[in-house]
């Protein structure tokens, strides 16, 4: 599957509006996204006291940073794979606080 790069792009405020703050209590953390490809690029996520900002370009000091492929991340943010399969298979990769990322899947609603 192929995403075009504003596609991409709007994976980010898309999933700002599907952020459960709930699922994030102490969470106080930026998360960066360096994507790859044509398609790609940075992104990142600012959670904060039960807030969400997102942004494009790099990140401040990312306590967790997730590398992959655009379409690859595209395709885990749209629910078309599985993000424990896209990261046990080397498409998705992850630098940082790896707590944070098991919390982080939880964190927005299907």
């Amino acid at each position: 599957m192929t995403f075009t790069k504003e596609q991409v792009a709007s994976i980010f405020p898309t999933m700002a509006s599907r952020f459960l703050p709930e699922k994030a209590e102490g969470v106080n953390a930026i998360i960066a996204f360096d994507l790859a490809g044509d398609n790609g690029g940075q992104y990142w996520l600012r959670i904060a006291d039960g807030k969400i900002d997102s942004g494009e370009g790099p990140a401040d000091n990312p306590k967790l940073t997730i590398k992959a492929n655009a379409d690859d991340y595209a395709a885990v943010a749209s629910g078309a794979m599985n993000p424990m399969q896209a990261y046990m298979s080397g498409k998705l990769k992850i630098q940082g606080d790896m707590g944070l990322a098991m919390k982080f899947m939880n964190m927005f609603a299907n």
